[in-house]
């Protein structure tokens, strides 16, 4: 699969510098340390989320734009990097500040279509992850639960664990990735373009 033409637009710690609304737009949220900008990264095929080995670095809302071809003026849709969540060691004060920017773009971003939230494999169901869950629920957003560091499981480890994710978080599938191999990333980009599409045919002429 030919990685798309992606380039970093814009970092945001306010809804002030949000960009103006436009092409749809595809969130990703996770604890910290769940592995988000691998797998960012490794939709894009390029390093353009920061991987940092020190969890809760990411304190702004960051937009990427997915082009169809390098010419291309404007992007066709919007990969959004949102802060890590659930890290011990950040202070409430930090994320209090989070709050005031992160909840007004999952709750009032129009252009907003699909929520991804990231949870790992090998860990069993968390309560961040849970309470995200339902805020998104609350919050009537579509989300995908997408099972990161797939690869360290495999077979019936694997079928097992995401089964019972699924479960705990009362949701019918969970997708595995895995950011080290490839595996999922056609299936999630799958998942994205079909969405990109039903907003396109929603503003087609009858």
């Amino acid at each position: 699969m030919k990685p798309p033409v992606a380039k970093f637009l814009t970092s945001v710690a306010s809804p002030d510098g949000f960009p103006p609304e436009g092409p749809p737009e595809f969130a990703f949220l996770g604890r910290s340390n769940v592995g988000k900008s691998s797998l960012i990264n490794s939709l894009l095929g390029q390093k353009l989320a920061h991987v940092s080995s020190t969890p809760g670095r990411t304190r702004t809302i960051n937009f990427i734009g997915i082009y169809s071809k390098p010419t291309q003026p404007h992007p066709e849709l919007l990969l959004v990097d949102l802060p890590g969540y659930g890290y011990a060691k950040i202070s409430r004060e930090v994320a209090a500040e989070w709050a005031k920017f992160i909840d007004p773009y999952l709750k009032e971003r129009k252009t907003l279509r699909l929520a991804i939230v990231l949870i790992d494999a090998n860990v069993p169901a968390q309560p961040p992850d849970q309470q995200l869950i339902a805020f998104l629920r609350h919050a009537k957003r579509d989300f995908l639960v997408v099972a990161t560091k797939a690869d360290k499981l495999s077979g019936n480890k694997l079928r097992a664990a995401l089964a019972g994710l699924a479960r705990d978080h009362g949701i019918p599938s969970v997708l595995p990735y895995s950011a080290r191999t490839g595996a999922g990333r056609a299936e999630l980009w799958r998942v994205i373009r079909a969405r990109k599409d039903e907003v396109e045919q929603a503003f087609m002429p009858a």
